[in-house]
């Protein structure tokens, strides 16, 4: 079989820029693709002949050989053309989603090689700052969020209305571009349409053709009792909004807590100080002490020593994990008098003098 000049078959001159090549086979790839020409062997074969000239022609390499030494010097580097549709099918199906929207496998086969750009949305951080109290009792806080969702006016694709996307012409559909230093090659994502393969005609006024836009909402958080400061809440699909249908991410809630004067938290226990007289602490006695749930008495032990503690069970934080509370720990602190009156002074010395 005699071959035909590789410039002829596609109507080119030999000087010809790579984009006059690229855009003379893609107006004879749309012409006598097998699927627009079924049982049309003669389109068939010119598509194949097409195909195979711009497999020549679009290699540098390769292009200098055929000027230099024609067909024969592509023979002796191992070309042989392509012997059947399905070869050009295997070596330019990322270039037919430039041209018919979609890679094909053969006659009316589609691959559905363009890549899919639906994206999970990205997670959102938020701090909530709470009283002591309201760690111990749950509360619910409303939370401005400023977050990315898809566009309203182009529902996402970055489309000006009535608008289309054209084919990226740097890359020829693909997303990536070849480059070629000797032996080696190199592909890396398009920077003309960022690896998408295709590029917007005309760009949506409101995101200017980003698909995206910057909205602030309010969402009310539950904050459970019992929760810790430093605890992280999740909640499920309340971050930014997914890419082209994809999921939305997650908010997470860094909750504070602002500490008590009077209380302490010691896991789910609450610890507080009872400032107690020494007669108090010797003799025992009947306190007041405040609790989540109101006031409470305390009975002091007779003899009770400074630090010693009594609990109120099931007065403390519940545990976030299981309900489980923790108990109210009120530790006595004895104080000792700076001052005492003539009468305090001598009863202290009696005492001291009987205690010896």
């Amino acid at each position: 079989m005699i071959r035909r000049d590789y410039y002829d078959v596609l109507g080119v001159e030999r000087s010809a820029h790579m984009s006059e090549i690229k855009k003379a086979y893609r107006q004879m790839a749309l012409k006598y693709h097998p699927d627009r020409n079924t049982e049309d062997k003669e389109a068939e074969e010119r598509f194949k002949e097409a195909s195979e000239a711009y497999e020549v022609l679009s290699d540098p390499q390769k292009r200098e050989l055929y000027d230099r030494y024609g067909h024969q010097g592509l023979a002796g580097q191992g070309f042989q053309g392509f012997t059947d549709v399905s070869d050009v099918f295997s070596s330019f199906g990322s270039l037919f989603e430039e041209f018919f929207g979609g890679g094909f496998t053969g006659f009316g086969g589609a691959t559905g090689r363009r890549r899919s750009r639906t994206a999970a949305g990205r997670d959102v951080g938020h701090d909530v700052t709470i009283t002591f109290r309201e760690s111990a009792s749950g509360t619910k806080k409303e939370v401005s969020l400023t977050k990315e969702g898809a566009c309203d006016t182009c529902h996402g694709n970055g489309q000006a209305p009535g608008s289309k996307t054209i084919p990226c012409l740097a890359c020829a559909g693909t997303g990536q571009v070849t480059q070629r230093q000797g032996f080696f090659v190199l592909q890396t994502t398009c920077p003309h349409c960022r690896g998408e393969g295709q590029k917007i005609e005309k760009p949506c006024p409101d995101c200017r053709g980003g698909g995206r836009v910057r909205r602030t909402r309010k969402l009310t958080v539950s904050i459970p009792a019992g929760i810790e400061d430093g605890m992280r809440l999740c909640l499920r699909h309340e971050g930014e909004e997914g890419y082209h249908g994809g999921p939305a991410g997650d908010l997470y809630v860094m909750v504070h807590v602002e500490p008590d004067d009077f209380f302490e938290r010691r896991d789910d226990d609450v610890v507080c100080r009872a400032t107690i007289s020494f007669p108090q602490a010797t003799l025992g006695a009947t306190i007041t002490v405040p609790t989540f749930e109101g006031d409470a008495q305390v009975r002091i032990p007779p003899g009770t020593q400074h630090g010693d503690e009594v609990r109120l069970k099931g007065k403390g934080f519940p545990n976030v994990r299981n309900g489980h509370c923790g108990d109210e720990v009120i530790q006595f602190v004895v104080v000792t008098p700076k001052k005492l009156s003539k009468r305090q002074r001598e009863l202290m010395e009696q005492l001291l003098r009987e205690s010896n």
